[in-house]
């Protein structure tokens, strides 16, 4: 909850920051000695609270989301002690007033709106703050303050407005495993300066420690409250994560890792007592951790994370949940080269309802761009080089007829120009969807692009998989690294742009175009061009 006034008038957007000097030495050096007016907005003191005298409490960053014409969300947590083995980030137990403020240039002359929200111990002293009133398509930057501290500056932006079609410079990314690497692939992507980041999912991992790990996992495998907010804060701490979330506005998915491997609806990996309890703790801590509408706040084992994001006249951004409802992986999950189970007309892996949420979107959208944000392999993958078959029955190849419904609207409904962006599986693949894979005579769908991890399988060959890519047609890339997707959105094209690093286990590597691949408007196929 937060108390705001608005003040300053709608001035041009101050110049573009690049806020890549590090996170917390930025944000720093913009708030110097400009506090007073933030201060103003923070007279009234809730009951029973005070700021005392914190030391750090801004060590998680900031960062921002699900972007609005007219809002955005702000998100930060509050933490002296991050990770403190109690999952409360060594903040005392009582609610803090935090202060925040919105400007249109980096040195916060031109404020446009200040208010108050509350941490408290009860969401691990989490803050989300849903921001309204700010004009479409534009720049901001905010900060927080706590009692005398002042957290780093974040940018953002909303989005366009109805109609309009601005071009958009995107990235995605999945899988950022913290014992596997460093994350400078997040640092590469902060640089690209884009104004959306798309994260599909495994965001953090359940895993204990790990002799192999490169640098160390703190805490035993994530089954309490404590436990996922303790490794949340952990992941938190990386400054190249930070820097990522204060450049631009997030929209966040989550995959399995962010509960427990594979798990299904109810159903976990393996049998565990407790299972659905470790289930809404996951939950909770996932939504204190990620700017998130209150929306999405949870309600026990329940959390509505599907939803959908205009970018004006341009794009849709259907972000998508293949967990929380899905029928359990058939045949003993795993990659399975026989499994009649698997072509069952009932088996979901997005539940009724979001199946029919998504094919309403497709029915009514006007978009120019229709994008499915979400987890697992789309089209089907073949894994089986050369004679046979076999097939990763949690992705969505283990709920055949499910897919077969959603790609049959994407390519016969209001969609003009079909894309799944998709994470979980830890290296780069570009594929051409079809109405049907079962028959590669039917019609086109639309264009699938799979990032590879940030970090998750260490550094990765280098090569793809010759025989699997031959086995598959409608492949048309694949290759082992770590890295993240780069896109460029316009009326007239995408422009996609695998980039990739050839080391995560040191600090330091940089980005390279591995390839590039073009969809023209109204042409749901793949140009490669490098």
């Amino acid at each position: 909850m937060s108390e705001s006034t608005t003040s300053g008038s709608h001035s041009p957007l101050g110049r573009r920051s690049v806020l890549l000097g590090g996170a917390a030495a930025v944000g720093g050096a913009a708030l110097a000695g400009t506090t007073a007016g933030i201060a103003h907005a923070g007279s009234h003191e809730h009951p029973g609270a005070g700021a005392g005298r914190l030391k750090e409490p801004f060590a998680l960053g900031v960062a921002s989301g699900d972007p609005l014409p007219t809002g955005i969300v702000l998100w930060t947590r509050l933490a002296q002690d991050p990770t403190a083995p109690d999952g409360m980030g060594g903040m005392p137990n009582r609610t803090f007033p935090v202060l925040w403020e919105i400007s249109e240039d980096e040195n916060f002359a031109r404020p446009v709106q200040r208010g108050r929200a509350w941490a408290s111990p009860e969401h691990g002293h989490s803050v989300h703050v849903e921001v309204d009133g700010l004009r479409p398509g534009a720049e901001y930057f905010y900060r927080f303050r706590v009692g005398n501290e002042v957290s780093p500056t974040g940018r953002t932006r909303t989005a366009p407005p109805p109609g309009h079609m601005d071009d958009l410079t995107l990235c995605f990314a999945s899988c950022s495993h913290f014992g596997q690497g460093y994350f400078t692939a997040y640092r590469r992507m902060a640089e690209e300066e884009p104004g959306l980041i798309l994260h599909l999912g495994d965001y953090q991992y359940e895993y204990p420690a790990s002799d192999d790990d490169v640098r160390t996992v703190l805490g035993p495998e994530t089954k309490t409250l404590a436990n996922y907010r303790q490794r949340h804060a952990q992941y938190k701490t990386d400054p190249d994560l930070q820097l990522a979330h204060s450049v631009a506005p997030w929209l966040v998915v989550w995959d399995d890792h962010e509960t427990e491997n594979n798990w299904a609806d109810e159903v976990p990996e393996a049998p565990q007592e407790d299972f659905l309890k470790r289930r809404a703790a996951a939950f909770k801590a996932y939504y204190e951790n990620m700017p998130l509408r209150s929306g999405a706040r949870p309600d026990g084992i329940d959390m509505r994370l599907y939803r959908r994001i205009r970018w004006g006249g341009l794009a849709n951004f259907h972000m998508l949940d293949t967990r929380q409802y899905r029928d359990d992986q058939p045949c003993g999950d795993g990659y399975n080269k026989e499994c009649p189970e698997r072509f069952d007309p009932n088996r979901t892996i997005t539940g009724q309802r979001q199946e029919k949420w998504i094919l309403d979107g497709f029915r009514k959208t006007d978009a120019r761009w229709d994008v499915l944000g979400q987890q697992v392999f789309f089209s089907k993958l073949d894994l089986t080089a050369g004679p046979g078959e076999g097939y990763n029955m949690d992705s969505w190849d283990g709920y055949v007829t499910n897919r077969d419904r959603i790609a049959h609207a994407m390519a016969d409904s209001n969609v003009r120009n079909g894309v799944v962006f998709t994470g979980d599986v830890h290296q780069h693949w570009a594929a051409e969807i079809r109405d049907s894979h079962e028959h590669p005579d039917s019609p086109p769908a639309g264009t699938e692009f799979v990032t590879t991890s940030i970090t998750s399988g260490g550094d990765g060959s280098g090569e793809p998989q010759r025989g699997v890519v031959d086995d598959n047609p409608h492949v048309k890339f694949n290759q082992d690294r770590r890295g993240y997707v780069r896109t460029r959105f316009s009326a007239e094209e995408l422009r996609v742009d695998y980039r990739t690093l050839d080391y995560v286990s040191e600090r330091g590597a940089s980005a390279r175009t591995e390839a590039t691949f073009v969809v023209t408007d109204g042409e749901p196929k793949l140009h490669r061009r490098k």
